[in-house]
């Protein structure tokens, strides 16, 4: 087990990132140096009315992280077109200091994502790396340290092999630098290892194995995921349920998505792009208790679309008496600016919950995600209503403990 970083004495909250140099990443660090600066308001952060809770402030945020590309955060966010041309002006100084660590290279995960060579070394050493950078990090900044992935999706996996299966199966594949490791599941070993909350917020698999699930527990450090629920998921946990407490049967729902990102591009390789359709295919016959015969999804890359994604759904149900009705839904969102947000949210939750020793999977996170995960691998909730309650109450448990420290401090 690696040394965990010193927890530090200040408010500052590090968030290191997984694909730091990302649309979706730009715009979180863009964000918080403009809330900083006090250029822009809370809008479209969830728990910024709820003040009185023991979140880190959103003025101490710092960011670092890693990513494939190694430009500066300021013309990696220039490169999105996320941001106004004043906010890019207003945060230039701040993003062009900041420049991301090297990110594991692993195209057999990757497709169409790494253009380089793949990273040397074998997962041991990576894995050092990672948690020596994460204790720099937390050293530079004097504060706590919280890992997020918003990297691009990686391949499906099968994970039916024993190696996944167990945490001593799983350490004997790192001694062996088993290729069915992936980077990501590399970056939340190096966190559970070291004691640095880690959440992924992206479909790949990662701490959701149950070897990671369980070693996790063990460790008691706070891990959440995956996928984050932020555009068409998001509306179909909101309306399915209105629809199955109306009695409203519904026969068909066809989605389609358009979008032209990084994330998307990377959503053109099949085997990416399963990961993505398994984590958005589940929430309705959880919503609605029953299976809908005809459910459709697809999601397909759309160059001149940037970050502005399209999500498109066509909804068929039958009512009293059998009357056939449609609903029709055309949202226009942008992908960052939904996703940016959650981000520094779920970032905030997995501190508060390591600050207050409540480690292990942290389900009452589930709100934010599209396959939420659970403690031992059973189906989530995914009824928007109901994770969105059982989050507040689980922060108002939170923010009733004593830290930690403070508790360890006062132990005779």
């Amino acid at each position: 087990m690696s040394t965990p970083p010193p927890p530090g004495t200040s408010d500052t909250l590090g968030i290191a990132i997984v694909g730091l140099g990302g649309a979706v990443a730009t715009t979180a660090v863009a964000g918080s140096i403009l809330l900083r600066k006090g250029l822009q308001t809370t809008t479209g952060l969830p728990l910024a009315e709820f003040d009185h809770l023991d979140l880190a402030d959103y003025t101490n945020l710092r960011f670092t992280g890693w990513d494939l590309y190694q430009d500066d955060l300021y013309r990696a966010a220039a490169h999105h077109r996320v941001l106004t041309s004043e906010q890019l002006a207003d945060v230039r100084e701040e993003l062009s200091a900041i420049y991301p660590l090297p990110a594991i290279a692993n195209r057999a995960y990757c497709e169409g994502v790494v253009n380089g060579e793949d990273s040397t070394g074998g997962h041991r050493e990576l894995v050092a790396t990672i948690q020596q950078q994460i204790r720099e990090f937390g050293e530079r900044i004097n504060g706590r340290v919280v890992v997020i992935n918003l990297a691009s999706t990686e391949s499906a996996l099968d994970l039916q092999a024993d190696l996944y299966q167990t945490p001593a199966a799983f350490e004997a594949g790192l001694d062996g630098n088993d290729p069915g490791i992936s980077p990501a599941m590399l970056y939340a070993y190096a966190c559970i290892d070291m004691g640095t909350p880690y959440g992924n917020f992206t479909p790949s698999v990662a701490a959701d194995v149950p070897a990671l699930r369980k070693l996790a527990a063990e460790r008691n450090v706070p891990v959440a995921g995956k996928d984050g629920k932020t555009g068409q998921t998001y509306l179909k946990t909101v309306l399915a349920p209105a629809l199955r407490a109306r009695a409203l049967h519904v026969d068909g729902w066809f989605s389609t998505n358009i979008l032209g990102n990084r994330d998307g591009e990377a959503l053109r390789q099949p085997k990416s792009l399963l990961n993505k359709i398994n984590t958005k295919g589940d929430v309705l016959t959880n919503c609605l208790g029953y299976p809908v015969e005809d459910h459709v999804v697809k999601i397909n890359y759309y160059k001149p679309r940037g970050d502005n994604k399209e999500a498109w759904d066509n909804i068929d149900i039958a009512g009293f008496l059998g009357h056939q009705m449609q609903i029709k839904v055309n949202f226009l969102c942008k992908d960052s600016i939904l996703a940016a947000p959650l981000a520094l949210e779920i970032a905030r939750c997995l501190d508060l919950a390591g600050r207050k020793g409540r480690g292990g999977v942290a389900q009452s996170l589930g709100v934010f995600f599209k396959a939420p995960m659970t403690p031992d691998g059973s189906e989530p909730n995914h009824n928007f209503t109901e994770q969105q309650l059982e989050l507040l109450r689980w922060l108002e448990e939170l923010n009733a403990l004593q830290p930690v420290n403070e508790r360890l401090a006062t132990t005779p």
